[in-house]
C-alpha cells in the first residue's frame, strides 16, 4: 500500500495536473497543516480545581497519543459571565502537524479512523471552504487506534481541519479524494 506522500506524488499530481490543466508541478494543490483543536470547557465545569487538572491532563495525553505531539493549551481572551468562563482560564487544547507527522496523521485518519467511527457514511461537501480546506468534526476521540477504550474515562470530541494550497472549494475536495477521504457525492 502507498504511504499518503508517496501517493501524492506519484498519483495525485498527475491526475490534478490532467483534470485542472496545470502546466506545473508546482500549481498542483498541496496539503499544507493539520489542526487538531478541542474544547473542554463543558467537561470540566463545575469540578474542583483538582478534578479540573486531572481531566485537562487525561485530554492532553489522549491528544498527544493520537497526534504525536504534545496539544498546546488555549487560554479563554475574555471573561464570559454566562459560560462561567474567566479570562485566562483553560479552555481547550490544539495540535498542529506539519510535513511528516502531517502525512502519518492523515494516512491514519483516511485508513483506520474513518472507518471506525460510528454512523459515518462519508464526509460532505459542505465540510470545505471556499479555499478548499476541509473541518472533520470528531464526535469520540477513541476511533483511533491508538487508545484502548477501556482504560478512557473521558470521551470527548475534537475538530480536525486540514489546509491545503487549493485557490477554491473544487480544487479542495477533489484533492481530498484523490488521496482517499471519503467524499459524499
Amino acid at each position: 500500500m502507498l504511504r499518503l506522500k508517496e501517493k501524492y506524488k506519484k498519483e495525485i499530481v498527475p491526475a490534478m495536473m490532467e483534470k485542472f490543466g496545470y502546466e506545473n508541478i508546482m500549481m498542483v494543490p498541496k496539503f499544507e497543516k493539520v489542526v487538531i483543536n478541542t474544547s473542554f470547557g463543558k467537561i470540566i465545569n463545575g469540578k474542583t480545581s483538582d478534578d479540573q487538572r486531572k481531566t485537562i491532563d487525561a485530554i492532553l495525553n489522549n491528544l498527544s497519543l493520537i497526534c504525536g505531539q504534545r496539544p498546546v493549551l488555549t487560554k479563554a481572551r475574555k471573561s464570559v459571565s454566562s459560560f462561567k468562563v474567566r479570562k485566562g482560564m483553560n479552555i481547550g487544547a490544539m495540535v498542529v502537524l506539519r510535513k511528516k507527522k502531517m502525512y502519518d496523521f492523515l494516512d491514519r485518519l483516511i485508513n483506520i479512523a474513518l472507518p471506525r467511527s460510528r454512523d459515518f457514511h462519508g464526509i460532505k461537501l459542505g465540510s470545505f471552504d471556499q479555499k478548499g480546506n476541509l473541518t472533520i468534526p470528531i464526535k469520540e476521540h477513541i476511533i483511533f487506534p491508538e487508545i484502548s477504550p477501556e482504560e478512557v474515562k473521558i470521551i470527548f470530541g475534537f475538530e480536525i481541519t486540514v489546509a491545503t494550497t487549493a485557490k477554491n472549494k473544487e480544487e479542495g475536495a477533489e484533492l481530498m479524494k484523490l488521496a482517499g477521504f471519503p467524499i459524499k457525492k
